[in-house]
């Protein structure tokens, strides 16, 4: 076992030393492995149980003892040394035979010895006298039953220790006397009563005669008669049956005489049996409790002697000792002495007693403890208000119906989840009257066990914690119709209490924070045990009783309450955290009073008719992923809530926090100065004015882009936008984290929230904050499905959304939509920085500066040299050595190089070694734990849906400066990330996990995108970049892998670390990285790209090395073996790419060419293939024929079939791109996943196609077949040979011709499409061209005609469409661009015949159909946005071959627009409304059938036609006219209008 383990406390044990412990004791791997997985730490360790260890590992029971027993022996005999705390929850647990048996196992012999009468053993070691002294200080004090109250709803738990023994104090108090009968309770029933009623007559005649009240407890230990147990413990007897003590009683008329055994009968009352609970043991035993109290009254004058019974063994009967008269003496009970003397008393102690009962009795009025201020005190911490931010957990069972009418202050708290034990109130009871005002969703103990795999984000968002109250049915629910019914209290033990366990361990230990929220006990009706195993889970799990409070009307049930509490903790602290005997209409009254809001919070709405509506707040709460901005915001807020919190509110803003609806109202009602706007806000404003402004080219969803410097005012900049106009607009802010479908669902509820009319609603304004393109391309997409899917008039707004975007360069941004893109800057502009300074003067006035940092920055523009000079005095005397400053160290890192990220309070704490007792007080703990550097510069966080405290540097630039300066003077940043990278303790740490492991990952693994708003692309993570270039190469790759271990050998860091080495040429050490990742992930095409670069760049790295050399087939056979290599690895990445349905990788194909084409020109290089006579014919010879000159025969023997099918590999990896571009607009804007981006980036892939496609064709062409020098060529050479020419010339496949068309540097491409056509036969007809030969043929020629209608080598178009017809005409063996081709050679024309037209349609619609097939298998099941698909031709408002209109001739009508709103254009079908298209283009004329547009087909078919604009299409049958483009999806509809 570790050395650590044995100095640690098992309490501060982690995973890995506990798998140590289970190693050394000797537990299979396979169980450690599995309890590691489980997570099984220190505090759990303390805590497991063998139904835990069967349930969750499979762990047979033999080594599930070991464990437990292995545990015992360890935590007791670190109590005996003092190392260890006892564990409450394991002394209580009645499913572990944790720490709390080991009581009992340590303590039994001597229990057996003490009930047989034999004595304790003499020689006891000073350990095991130690471990027994340790032991005994582990047993509570407790409280007794109040004298002469009913026993029943009382509990007492075993080895609890009762006040001492006690004898006369004021008559009235009770003197006290214990008997634990132990060895007479297993007495027959003669012998016990004898026994029972000896000690109960003598105890009872002793408290008679001296008048005082008493009571007698049998069960509980005398330590004058019991070894191994403190006096007063509570150890109880078990009662099989109770008649037999009250039976007992009959001995009063044997024992006393006939006139005093009346008296003695009406003073002794009859016995109590108070239930013991013994949370380790399923025998009831209770301690029987009889009381004596001798009135004046009755005992007047009287002196009682008895004749004790004794069982005797010789007469095998009951006999009678002599007459005695017995008085209690201290805590005895002692025979009278001088009897003459006791009698002549007899007045004196009468008149005492008489006296004491007036005392006692007289008619004072009743005091009653303040439980209003009790309640205030409880549930705010004695602040004037309850904490908005605080979540409550209730735990119920029946509510009476009276009582649910005063229920409003629980509807107005934030409740988290209700434990609900009446399985009737969803019909009848809590349930259904919260669901009048909440939406609550409606759960079972069982959705609240973690499966295996789900982390706790996912859980949580499955559940929708946090967004709804989860209402947990917790003993059935009598009106579902699955299989949830009540059970009894024995069958709801066996059955649900270990879910119970899960759920509350769950949510306290993962999902919310200790002191972060309450927990509420409501006991409304009568106690069962349920409820209590509830309370002993949260007492357990939250270690303490300082955030539960109960309240109970009914003083019964709360007693009945406190003696089951008592199991664990003491009846002072319930009482303490109970609210007992208040009415609930007056507990309603008294909260409402300190809530912050007035009243229950109702929004409202604007309506279109310029009125109000109210948002019923469970329908707003349906509405989760959207934060509803109301007309009255934060107008219900209390004035006393808004006098004591502004001030705190103001500041935190000015300090760096995120602007608040309250901060905006603050100042709109003058309790606070004006929040400035900055200049970009009137722009904002302008653009969404102009957005309302109704107009016939009106859309339904409009988008404005904020793109800001982090820290420069956007973020307030777009929620003032929100704030003003809130009375005009819905507005409401799209919470994170949400699915897009999920947000447009209930943007479209908001919408149509209360309207009468769907066609009249006023527009929704939502705010998106850092969400990418494709986030509101997808959200954009889905709005405008909606609104077609609504029949909603298609120039009628009815969303605008309003991003707001970080970015490095925001000014760059803002180019690509000037008129919809506004920027927010550092830089002030002149009104600015005068409006700036005067609010930083009267803010300096009212607040220290330090208070409001981030506005003095903001205000100084956050120049470098001001956040130097601040940062260089924030660091004078900085203690670098300190927790607080590694923190800073911490946290500066994170913020400098991962967007948006913080580390939670948690986090924090568990780096300070904080232990927070007083969870009420945990900021303030925390705050005050902090240097005075760390307090400057942190700015405290809360999220805005669970509430958890996080923290993070004021600002970014400032994190830079601090990094910069710790690490310029201490030390480097990589040292502070490996530093970060061994923090066990925050990685480990529960709360947060995932938040904080992601932002971790993103140091090292997030790399920069342009097109996120960053400076520049980037090959690794900023962090990593960083240290490669201002460290060394070698510490980035340290760094990496330090990281690739902290996250268990994750393959991604694996693939990193293969790119990061190969960056500088250590191949080896890159080669065994990408096996490693590949061999983990072998289906992942980006991962076998990865080990394809490795040997692509070592084969470019031996080809400069041996470039240097006189090359020969010698000295280059490694290099082409490694090239070949890497052409093997790329064609298995294809091979997974185009397999994999969701996502897209053309990598292989690229890398594949471009290596292709370096081996070629590095084998043409070599002697025998650069000979000007004849050295290229060797060439080509070689790499298309059996040929292979004796000069590389032998070098390269390995690979001579491989270099020979590299022309056709190379020809079908340039074929696939082609189709791929045919089909599909590039997006080189789209962003990828992590590990899922390739190393080649491709910016322009046609004009990279039509480059290596001449590079390619020019290898391969052997200038001797055009001197006429054939001698090696058949006539199958000959094609080939003129194949190459036309590939070399542009004319190789469908995309390099088109390209062509759109080639601005090109000088004359009619002649180059002249010489493509001059290399075919003259006459194409009888040359039996082959299908792609005839493709390019007819290709070039349509482009030719494109460009000119008069050359002489321009085919007529009827001569092409005959030629179409060698097509295979089993049209599914045609390729794609042969049936594109068919479509646009076939479209019918003006004067066509019926019959001419019918005749095209039968080769148009199936060719149609089958393009549509072979789009859908390309298409895979990624987002179409990421595949637009491409237009390369338009029908043309002309004949012949001027309806045949290519795209680029319609995108010179375009030059003026920027790419992106020209793209916007093409995808909104608004481009076709420019000025001179209209007279370029035919408008086609058909039909819509619910959303399907179509055209008549032959004889009256119905032809349908994509539209490639979905929400152009109109509702309902319409005819309608559009313009035609030609697809390879084939052809579609643009610019659709309805004919009027």
């Amino acid at each position: 076992m570790d050395e650590e383990c044995n100095t640690l406390p098992v309490e501060k044990w982690t995973e890995a030393h506990v798998s140590s412990w289970l190693t050394s004791i000797g537990v299979k791997e396979q169980y450690v492995k599995k309890l590691n997985e489980e997570e099984v730490d220190g505090p759990v360790l303390r805590e497991i149980t063998e139904e835990f260890l069967k349930q969750q590992t499979g762990m047979k029971s033999g080594p599930a003892l070991l464990i437990l027993q292995k545990r015992n022996e360890l935590i007791n005999s670190r109590q005996a040394l003092g190392k260890e705390q006892p564990s409450l929850k394991a002394k209580m647990s009645p499913d572990s035979p944790a720490v709390g048996q080991s009581d009992q196992q340590e303590t039994s012999p001597v229990r057996i010895n003490a009930v047989k009468g034999q004595d304790r053993p003499e020689a006891e070691t000073d350990a095991a006298a130690g471990q027994r002294a340790s032991l005994f200080s582990q047993k509570r004090d407790c409280k007794p039953r109040p004298f002469g109250k009913e026993g029943i709803d009382i509990k007492y738990v075993k080895h609890n220790v009762l006040q001492p023994e006690s004898g006369v104090v004021d008559l009235i108090t009770p003197c006290r006397e214990y008997k634990s009968l132990t060895t007479a309770a297993r007495l027959d029933r003669p012998r016990l009563q004898a026994k029972f009623a000896k000690e109960l007559l003598k105890f009872g005649s002793g408290c008679m005669n001296v008048r005082s009240n008493g009571t007698i407890y049998f069960g509980v230990v005398d330590s004058r008669e019991d070894h191994g147990f403190v006096h007063g413990e509570i150890i109880g007897v078990p009662v099989e049956e109770k008649d037999l003590y009250v039976d007992a009683l009959d001995h009063i008329g044997k024992s006393f005489s006939a006139p005093d055994s009346e008296h003695v009968w009406q003073c002794i009352r009859p016995p109590q049996f108070i239930e013991v609970v013994d949370m380790n043991s399923s025998e009831k035993h209770f301690v029987i409790e009889v009381d004596i109290v001798p009135a004046v009254s009755i005992v007047k004058g009287k002196v009682y002697s008895v004749r004790l019974p004794n069982f005797k063994e010789s007469s095998n009967k009951v006999e009678r000792e002599k007459t005695t008269i017995y008085r209690r003496v201290g805590a005895k009970t002692e025979p009278v002495s001088d009897p003459l003397e006791f009698y002549q008393n007899v007045k004196d102690r009468d008149a005492q007693r008489e006296r004491a009962e007036v005392s006692h009795f007289r008619n004072a009025p009743d005091v009653c403890e303040d439980l209003g201020r009790k309640l205030m005190v409880l549930l705010t911490g004695g602040k004037q208000y309850i904490e908005k931010d605080k979540w409550y957990i209730l735990v119920t069972n029946k509510f009476p119906r009276e009582d649910l009418n005063a229920i409003d202050f629980l509807l107005n708290m934030k409740i988290f989840c209700v434990f609900d034990f009446d399985p009737d109130s969803k019909v009848s009871g809590f349930c259904n009257k919260y669901q009048e005002h909440h939406a609550a969703n409606l759960h079972f103990l069982q959705n609240y066990k973690l499966q295996g795999g789900v982390s706790i984000n996912d859980f949580v968002r499955h559940l929708q914690l946090f967004e709804q109250t989860s209402w947990i049915f917790c003993n059935g629910r009598n009106d579902y119709h699955g299989n949830e019914v009540a059970c009894d209290e024995m069958t709801w033990i066996k059955t649900k209490k270990t879910l119970l366990k899960e759920a509350v361990s769950l949510i306290c230990k993962q999902i919310l924070p200790k002191g972060l929220f309450f927990v509420i006990f409501l006991l409304m009706s009568p106690i069962e045990q349920p409820l209590v195993h509830t309370f002993h889970e949260f007492f357990a799990e939250m270690q303490g009783h300082e955030d539960i409070i109960c309240i109970s009307e009914s003083e019964e049930n709360h007693l009945k309450w406190t003696g089951f509490a008592q199991a664990s903790c003491s009846t002072e602290i319930v009482n303490r955290a109970s609210v007992v005997r208040m009415k609930m209409s007056h507990v309603n009254a008294t909260v409402l009073r300190i809530q912050p809001l007035t009243a229950r919070t109702h929004k409202h709405l604007s309506v279109f008719t310029k009125g109000t509506c109210l948002l019923e707040t469970a329908e707003e709460e349906r509405m989760s992923s959207l934060e509803i901005l109301s007309v009255y915001q934060c107008e219900e807020t209390t004035a006393e809530f808004v006098e004591s919190e502004k001030e705190n509110i103001e500041r935190h803003f000015y300090h760096g926090g995120k602007v608040s609806w309250l901060n905006f109202w603050l100042a709109e009602q003058k309790y606070v100065g004006e929040v400035l706007q900055r200049e970009a806000y009137g722009e904002v404003s302008k653009v969404l004015r102009d957005i309302l402004k109704w107009s016939p080219e009106q859309i339904p969803v409009s988008c404005i882009h904020i793109y800001h410097h982090p820290g420069s005012g956007g973020s307030t900049v777009a929620r003032q936008i929100l704030w003003n106009n809130r009375r005009d607009l819905r507005c409401a802010v799209v919470k994170p984290s949400y699915p897009v479908a999920r947000v447009c669902e209930h943007a479209v509820k908001l919408r149509e929230y209360e309207e009468k009319d769907t066609q009249k609603c006023l527009p929704v304004l939502l705010l998106i904050e850092d969400k990418d393109e494709e986030y509101l391309d997808d959200l954009r997409h889905e709005l405008e499905v909606a609104v077609t899917t609504k029949k909603i008039n298609q120039n009628t707004l009815c969303f605008v959304l309003l991003s707001c975007t970080r970015s490095h360069d925001p000014e760059q941004m803002c180019r690509a939509y000037p008129l919809h893109n506004v920027a927010v800057t550092h830089k002030l502009k002149s009104e600015e920085k005068r409006q700036f300074a005067g609010k930083r003067k009267k803010l300096e006035e009212q607040y220290q500066p330090e208070f409001i940092l981030t506005f003095v920055l903001m205000s100084e523009e956050f120049e470098k040299q001001y956040i130097k000079d601040f940062v260089e005095h924030l660091l004078q005397g900085i203690d670098h050595s300190s927790l607080t400053s590694r923190l800073i160290r911490y946290v500066a890192l994170l913020n400098c190089y991962v967007q948006n990220s913080y580390i939670s309070q948690s986090h924090c704490e568990a780096l300070l070694a904080l232990t927070i007792h007083i969870d009420r007080f945990r900021q303030h703990n925390f705050e005050r734990s902090l240097s005075e550097q760390a307090k400057l510069v942190f700015v405290h966080l809360r999220d805005e849906k669970t509430y958890i405290e996080s923290v993070r540097i004021i600002h970014p630039l400032v994190a830079k400066e601090i990094l910069q300066q710790l690490s310029g003077s201490r030390q480097q940043q990589s040292v502070i990330a490996m530093d970060l990278l061994k923090e066990d303790v925050l990685f480990e740490n529960r709360f947060g996990r995932e938040e904080y492991v992601k932002f971790l990952r993103d140091l090292f693994m997030k790399r920069c995108r342009i097109s996120k708003g960053d400076k520049s692309d980037s090959f690794f993570s900023p962090l990593i970049e960083h240290v490669r270039e201002k460290e060394t190469p070698e510490r980035a790759i340290e760094l990496l892998h330090a990281a690739y271990n902290r996250f268990n050998k994750d393959v991604f860091f694996a693939q990193q670390l293969a790119r990061l080495n190969y960056s500088y040429e250590k191949f080896e050490e890159a080669k065994s990285w990408a096996e490693i990742a590949a061999k983990e992930r072998p289906n992942n095409s980006y991962i076998l790209d990865t080990k394809g670069q490795v040997f692509r760049r070592w084969f470019d790295a031996k080809c400069k090395a041996v470039g240097k050399l006189n090359m020969t087939a010698e000295n280059t056979a490694d290099t082409i073996k490694t090239g070949l290599i890497a052409i093997e690895c790329f064609k298995k990445c294809q091979k997974v790419a185009n397999l994999d349905k969701d996502s897209i990788n053309n990598s292989g194909f690229y890398a594949e060419v471009e290596i292709g084409c370096n081996l070629l020109k590095l084998i043409s290089s070599l002697t025998v293939f650069s000979n000007r006579n004849s050295g290229h014919s060797e060439f080509v010879k070689y790499l298309v024929t059996d040929y292979i000159p004796e000069e590389v025969s032998k070098p390269w023997e390995d690979f001579h079939c491989d270099l020979k099918s590299l022309q056709k590999n190379m020809y079908e990896a340039l074929e696939w791109i082609s189709e791929d571009l045919s089909y599909f607009q590039t997006d080189t804007n789209a962003e990828e996943e992590e590990g899922s981006s390739s190393e080649i980036k491709i910016s322009n892939p046609k004009t990279w196609l039509v480059i290596k496609s001449s590079v390619f064709g020019k290898y391969f062409i052997d200038k001797s077949f055009f001197s006429g020098n054939q001698a090696w060529m058949s006539n199958q050479g000959t094609a080939f040979m003129r194949r190459m020419k036309i590939y070399h010339l542009g004319g190789g496949n469908i995309t390099t011709i088109f390209s062509i068309l759109t080639d601005q540097k090109m000088k004359d491409p009619i002649r180059a499409l002249e010489d493509i056509i001059s290399l075919y036969p003259n006459d194409p007809h009888n040359a039996k061209l082959d299908q792609m030969d005839l493709v390019n043929y007819i290709a070039s020629q349509i482009a030719l005609g494109c460009l000119s209608t008069v050359s002489p080598k321009l085919a007529a178009l009827h001569e092409l469409q005959k030629l179409s017809h060698q097509f295979p005409k089993e049209r599914h063996k045609c390729q794609s661009s042969a049936l594109f081709l068919l479509t646009l050679l076939f479209w019918p024309e003006e004067d066509d015949s019926e019959h001419a037209r019918e005749i095209k349609y039968e080769i148009i619609m199936p060719a149609a159909e089958l393009l549509k097939r072979y789009y859908r298998v390309k298409m895979k099941d990624v987002p179409r946005r990421k595949r637009r698909i491409y237009i390369h031709f338009f029908l043309g408002n002309g004949s012949g071959w001027n309806r045949v209109v290519h795209k680029s001739k319609v995108e010179t009508h375009t030059n003026l627009l920027t790419v992106p709103e020209k793209r916007m254009k093409w995808l909104q079908g608004e481009v076709c409304k420019v000025s001179g298209i209209t007279k370029l283009l035919k408008r086609v004329q058909g039909w819509t059938e619910d959303g399907t547009v179509f055209l008549k087909g032959p004889e009256n078919k119905k032809f349908e036609i994509h539209a490639l604009n979905s929400t152009s299409v109109p509702y309902g049958n319409e005819n309608v006219t559009f313009y035609l483009g030609f697809t390879f999806q084939g052809p579609v509809a643009h610019n659709i209008t309805v004919i009027t």
